[in-house]
């Protein structure tokens, strides 16, 4: 894999094997956590360690071994800690680097001193995302299993945990360097003509046609499938709207399953919007409960209602929730005129338990509705959750998740279109009857989109974007 260049230190000068990098490894917050680490990777991870830590005994410091004993400020002598240090000599580390990690206890205090001392004794503070970035340059992955690592930190659900998991285990990776493989055995063979077209058996260029079109074909499934991946790692933001006293609070609590929202028989208690992020068969969602969209005099209601209106314009998908007692009126007819167009829309009849409904039946004909409600539930009692969750996750294409084993994040999915539409103007080119070497100025171009993909063509700056995003410390 081509090496790029390395990414710019604070002290300036590239990072590289003399540049010692230290960070706390895990989270940090007063009274969470039994342990702590902060990790250590450069040439002198293992002197540092060394100056810091004093082992108990007569323990070998061998690679892959966990020594006991106590982190001390070196200047003073004082005992910081009592701790754990495993060295992991390079190149059998995860940077490919010699590795050293001090568990400490948790918390905020020992962990912020242990980190100082290793500052103080020589190492710099790393950038975000700079550990796996040294796994890259170092050969030891690509830019998807870097990219990877980071998604499965992040992951909000299960399904996006296994989904990160597919791409750490190089799915992702091998199925565009396949892509990339057939481009540039095309390439070559376009090329071998404009160089040594007269000392070359013809070229069959309908077969060279066949084949761009089917990887284009490909790039274009994978950015389709791109979509899918973004329910499960981002998930969707739903508002649930109504008319004041339809239960809206109810359904929050309901499929939060806890008293998130205050409910009572007075209208308008909502006057805020309220949050609540949870997780439905592997879907991340942000269930959004506005406030009864009405006319008020109270200024307080008045700024909840606009809040609402501004959650159902940004809104994936809007449950509209109506009272199945007092049946389908004007203002639920308004409500649903306001939904907007590009989101997914549910109507969902609420209280079947007092309008002496089934909660899996259609709403009896008797009831002034312009059509069936799409979900009949009675929030009090839970009845129909399960067939809301189902038909909500229907309407927003999340039903199409399960065969989904590797999916584009936003920068790799735009490296594929871009990918794709290159092929498209070689194709285009072909269909002109235009010389070999026309053919290959954007096939040049897509195989670097996917180059890019994978981090065997890719600049400072596309690093710099990767990895910032990264927490400190991984």
């Amino acid at each position: 894999m081509a090496q790029p260049p390395a990414r710019s230190s604070p002290a300036g000068g590239l990072s590289g094997a003399d540049d010692t990098i230290a960070a706390i490894a895990t989270a940090v917050a007063p009274g969470q956590g039994s342990v702590a680490i902060v990790r250590l990777s450069g040439a002198g991870a293992e002197p540092i360690g060394r100056r810091l830590f004093r082992a108990a005994g007569r323990q070998e410091w061998d690679s892959h071994r966990v020594l006991y004993g106590h982190v001390v400020d070196p200047q003073s002598g004082e005992r910081v800690d009592e701790a754990l240090l495993l060295l992991m000599r390079a190149p059998r580390s995860f940077t490919r680097e010699t590795v050293v990690e001090l568990h400490c206890h948790g918390g905020v205090v020992a962990v912020q001193r242990v980190l100082e001392l290793a500052l103080a004794a020589g190492a710099r503070r790393a950038l975000p995302g700079e550990f796996s970035q040294r796994a890259f340059l170092n050969g030891r992955l690509d830019l998807t299993r870097a990219e990877a690592i980071s998604e499965l930190i992040t992951a909000r659900g299960r399904r996006a945990a296994q989904l990160a998991l597919a791409g750490l285990d190089g799915g992702l990776q091998r199925r565009i360097t396949r892509l990339r493989e057939r481009l540039l055995d095309q390439l070559a063979e376009l090329e071998a003509r404009v160089d040594f077209e007269d000392d070359l058996p013809p070229l069959d260029g309908a077969a060279v046609v066949a084949a761009l079109a089917a990887v284009r074909a490909e790039l274009e499934a994978l950015v389709a499938e791109a979509r899918q991946g973004e329910l499960l790692r981002e998930g969707l933001r739903v508002a649930i709207v109504g008319r004041p006293n339809v239960g809206k609070s109810s359904l929050l609590n309901l499929l939060s399953r806890r008293d998130r929202a205050i409910v009572t028989d007075l209208p308008g208690t909502t006057r805020d919007l309220l949050e609540s992020e949870l997780v439905l068969d592997g879907v991340p969602l942000t269930l959004l409960d506005t406030a009864g969209i009405r006319s008020s005099a109270d200024p307080v209601e008045r700024l909840g209602i606009e809040r609402s209106r501004g959650a159902l314009a940004a809104a994936d998908a809007v449950l509209l929730l109506f009272d199945l007692t007092a049946g389908w009126t004007p203002a639920d007819q308004q409500l649903l005129e306001l939904m907007p167009e590009g989101a997914a829309r549910l109507v969902v009849g609420n209280k079947a338990d007092a309008a002496g409904l089934a909660s899996d039946a259609a709403p009896a004909p008797a009831l002034p509705l312009p059509a069936p409600a799409d979900v009949v539930i009675s929030a009090r009692t839970g009845a129909g959750r399960e067939l809301l969750v189902r038909r909500l996750l229907e309407r927003c294409g999340a039903t199409a998740l399960e065969g989904l084993q590797v999916a584009l994040n936003a920068r790799q999915r735009d490296l594929a279109a871009a990918a794709a539409a290159a092929l498209g103007r070689s194709l285009d080119t072909a269909a002109a009857g235009l010389p070999w070497d026309f053919w290959t100025i954007d096939l040049r171009a897509a195989v670097r989109a996917l180059g890019e993909i994978t981090g065997a063509e890719v600049s400072e700056a596309v690093l710099d974007r990767v990895f910032s995003r990264f927490c400190i410390g991984k």
